[in-house]
């Protein structure tokens, strides 16, 4: 459902914030291997995260990725919108364009209301939620990897 980059974006947020609550601030080597990803891609996301303000990172030694504790929780949504993710939020499920509440594709009610609860979700759902709720979070990315 969600495209490649935004679940190893969320992944490894969640495995960072994991960390962070433990007083750890993890470098991109570390994370990919506790996620599964590869460590280019991990590298790549980390840093546009960086950019958008999302994240913190410290470099050398005793360096790595942190969210600074003053700034409000990361949603899922900002994750999403981040990466680019966010078609399943706006567009139709089947992809007709032309598709609206005056002209709906055939599936266009029942996909309005899994799209306002998809939206609902996204929107309060938060990286520090995850990271608090699931203290087993890598041991079930590595299984879904498999």
């Amino acid at each position: 459902m969600l495209s490649k980059m935004t679940q190893y974006a969320i992944w490894g947020l969640v495995y960072i914030q994991m960390q962070n609550y433990r007083g750890i601030k993890p470098g991109s080597c570390e994370i990919a291997k506790e996620i599964d990803v590869p460590r280019m891609s991990i590298a790549k996301i980390f840093q546009q995260l960086v950019r958008k303000g999302f994240i913190l990172s410290v470099k050398g030694r005793g360096g790595g990725f942190y969210f600074d504790n003053n700034q409000p929780e990361l949603t899922i949504k900002e994750v999403m919108q981040a990466t680019g993710d966010c078609k399943i939020l706006t567009e139709c499920f089947l992809g007709i364009s032309s598709c609206s509440p005056e002209n709906p594709c055939p599936v266009h009610e029942n996909w309005a209301k899994l799209r306002t609860a998809i939206n609902s979700l996204v929107t309060t759902a938060t990286i520090q939620s995850l990271a608090r709720s699931n203290s087993t979070f890598t041991k079930s990315v590595q299984k879904n990897k498999s």
